[in-house]
């Protein structure tokens, strides 16, 4: 299933040094959430991906979650800012370890980040726990790093949030790869 692009809903990066947690989010509240973290302060991150919704009398295209029910929410762990992160309108916890979040690699946010920012066409992908780590070297993708899988001489890159175990694909054919 190709998905195209729309944006990623997120806060400014510069000047924010902590880790990134996965929170998870009441069913269809993942925007209303992302929007207030951020402006609390926090830097969030929510992956938007457009569809065309069908109705009985029209059809429209929408902006939906690219990992329904969670939203990503950089932050130093301290128990105040989480304590202020969960107080957000439809937060439901954090992910992870005893509801105190497990931080989630900063590369594997980067890596999704750069995939919606450059508009690369990509389709959701079953998370995957096995196969060969890389990294792409040069073009608009240089650093992105993921797993590849080679389909009927076909090789695509998964790019994975391991904690919520959710994945994109993107076609790598022509891009120089690395092991990572």
């Amino acid at each position: 299933m190709h998905i195209e692009v729309v944006q990623a809903v997120s806060a400014p990066i510069q000047g924010n040094s902590g880790l990134w947690f996965a929170l998870r989010t009441r069913s269809r509240h993942e925007k209303k959430a992302a929007s207030e973290i951020a402006a609390k302060g926090f830097c969030s991150f929510l992956p938007l991906v457009a569809r065309k919704q069908r109705w009985s009398d029209r059809i429209k295209e929408v902006e939906l979650p690219l990992f329904p029910g969670y939203v990503f929410v950089q932050t130093d762990g301290s128990a105040e800012k989480q304590v202020s992160v969960l107080r957000s309108t439809g937060v439901v916890g954090f992910v992870g370890n005893n509801g105190r979040g497990t931080p989630i690699p900063s590369e594997q946010i980067d890596s999704v980040r750069n995939i919606v920012e450059q508009g690369v066409p990509f389709t959701l992908y079953p998370y995957l726990h096995v196969n060969q780590r890389v990294r792409i070297r040069g073009g608009s993708l240089d650093g992105v790093e993921g797993l590849l899988l080679a389909k009927n001489s076909d090789q695509s890159l998964i790019v994975s949030i391991d904690l919520i175990q959710r994945s994109v694909a993107i076609r790598v054919s022509g891009y120089e790869l690395e092991p990572a």
